[in-house]
C-alpha cells in the first residue's frame, strides 16, 4: 500500500525515542523484507492499529509503499490491539495512558502501570537551609520499564539513582 494513503494514530501511546528510533530506520533500510513479516496493522479507515513508530521510519527510510494488515475489528478489539502488541516494546506516554486508557483494562492486558505517591512526593515550601529527602522505591518488571520510569522522573524534576538488583 502507498505509504501516503496511512493515517498514523493520534491516541498512539507508545513511541520510541533517539537511538532506538534511529535503530529501527537503520534496520528498516538494511532489510526492508523484515516489513513482510510484521505487516503494519491498519482499521478499515486505514489508521494504524500496529506499527506507528515503524510507519513513521518508513517514511525516514525513504519508502514509499509498505505491507499493511487490514483489521476488521471492534473499536473495542482495536483498542486492545494497540495495547497487547506493544507491551514489551518502546516506550509508553504515561500522560496520555493516564488521560485516555482505563488503567484497570491495561493492566488485565498485561501492561505494569507505575504508581506514583504523589502525596508524598508534593514539593514542600522549605527554608533554603533545609533539604526535605524521601525515598521511594519502584520494583520494576523489566529494565526497559525501570529506564522508563527512571526517564519519567527526571523529566517530572525529581532527583533519583537507580539501585539495580
Amino acid at each position: 500500500m502507498k505509504i501516503s494513503e496511512i493515517k498514523t494514530n493520534p491516541n498512539n501511546p507508545r513511541i520510541i525515542k533517539d537511538d532506538k528510533y534511529q535503530k529501527l530506520v537503520q534496520s528498516i533500510k538494511d532489510f526492508p523484507e523484515m516489513l513482510d513479516k510484521r505487516p503494519i496493522v491498519v482499521n478499515q479507515d486505514m489508521v494504524v492499529l500496529g506499527g506507528n513508530m515503524r510507519l513513521r521510519a518508513c517514511k525516514e527510510a525513504g519508502l514509499k509503499d509498505v505491507p499493511v494488515m487490514v483489521a476488521d475489528w471492534t473499536e473495542e478489539q482495536q483498542r486492545q490491539f494497540i495495547i497487547k502488541d506493544n507491551v514489551g516494546f518502546g516506550e509508553w506516554d504515561w500522560d496520555m495512558i493516564a488521560n485516555e486508557w482505563d488503567t484497570d483494562e491495561l493492566e488485565k492486558w498485561g501492561l505494569d502501570i507505575p504508581v506514583f505517591d504523589t502525596e508524598a512526593a508534593e514539593q514542600r515550601d522549605l527554608s533554603d537551609d533545609v533539604k526535605e529527602t524521601f525515598e521511594v522505591i519502584i520494583e520494576c518488571g523489566n529494565e526497559e520499564y525501570q529506564e522508563a520510569t527512571y526517564n519519567k522522573l527526571i523529566k517530572d524534576g525529581y532527583s533519583c539513582r537507580v539501585l539495580t538488583l
